[in-house]
């Protein structure tokens, strides 16, 4: 890891999809007096709760939380967006007296907060048009084989049915004429981030396991509700809120009337998948410290204690 030139402004704690840091890093601020900052792409939309695995109105009232239920989903919001309101945030945590904890899988939005963003260019209103054509006469594989080829990387990250994602990531190449990733500029702001890891068959049982407690907590019941209120917006994928593993799922379910049993099967899957994607970003484009989970009491201690030091 490059020698740090500033002193860390926050705690990172990242991993894959259940891999236990959002209760770690609770665990951390209870034991520190810290603040959370939430770099969740889908834990800022009021409606998401079940399905984001948001902290418990009891874990909310113990700590205090930022970027939780502070947008809807009609609001676009984006990785940009939560780059630099979280660190004007954590500016102002930081400047009354308080540590930072930011604790999150979303792998764009901690890319942005830690490394920053370079600037990219606005949509373009005639290529994003030739894209949609090819989405509607070649399909999502067809794009991000495109994709592939041009930056295999970035395609590694992505999963080939946020169409949304795909048509922005070719749109920027074509306006820059390289990788939809320029180099990056030097951060304002230094943090000590840690990533947690777990054996793969590990991990695989976690998600499986939390998907069957999303199921007992009434996750098919909040996509009932989504379902109810969103419809047309939900058919014609228009809230990329919404283009959620966990939720498109049952969607199919309540509206195609599949088995109820194979979708909570295909979420399970679905949610492995995007496990492969975060460690793939994580591991290969940001540089953190890795700490094989779960840690120990010992551990934990010593991870709060580097906060405050």
């Amino acid at each position: 890891m490059p020698a740090k030139t500033k002193e860390p402004v926050a705690l990172v704690i990242t991993g894959p999809t259940a891999s236990g840091k959002s209760a770690l890093a609770h665990e951390v601020a209870l034991r520190t007096g810290a603040e959370i900052i939430s770099a969740d792409s889908r834990q800022i939309y009021r409606e998401l709760t079940i399905g984001s695995a948001k902290p418990t109105p009891e874990m909310l009232g113990e700590v205090p939380y930022h970027f939780i239920n502070e947008k809807t989903i009609g609001e676009p919001y984006s990785s940009g967006a939560f780059a630099t309101e979280s660190r004007a945030r954590i500016a102002m945590i930081r400047k009354r007296g308080n540590p930072v904890i930011v604790a999150g899988g979303s792998p764009l939005y901690l890319q942005g907060l830690i490394e920053g963003f370079s600037d990219l260019p606005p949509a373009d209103p005639k290529i994003r048009e030739k894209l949609q054509k090819e989405l509607a006469e070649q399909g999502s594989r067809a794009l991000y084989r495109k994709l592939q080829d041009l930056d295999p990387e970035r395609a590694a990250t992505l999963d080939h049915t946020k169409t949304h994602r795909l048509i922005r990531n070719l749109e920027i190449i074509e306006l820059i004429g390289k990788s939809s990733k320029p180099p990056s500029p030097t951060p304002e702001m230094q943090f000590h981030a840690v990533a947690l890891n777990f054996p793969r068959e590990e991990l695989y049982q976690r998600i499986n396991l939390r998907v069957e407690e999303m199921m007992s907590e009434g996750l098919l019941q909040e996509a009932e509700a989504l379902l109810k209120k969103y419809r047309p917006e939900i058919s014609n994928r228009t809230l990329p809120a919404l283009l959620t593993v966990g939720y498109q799922e049952l969607f199919d379910h309540l509206e195609r009337k599949t088995p109820l049993e194979g979708a909570v099967t295909l979420i399970q899957q679905h949610t492995r998948n995007y496990a492969k994607r975060q460690l793939t970003f994580l591991r290969n484009r940001m540089q953190l410290n890795w700490i094989q989970a779960p840690l120990t009491a010992q551990e934990r201690t010593e991870l709060a204690e580097s906060l405050l030091s």
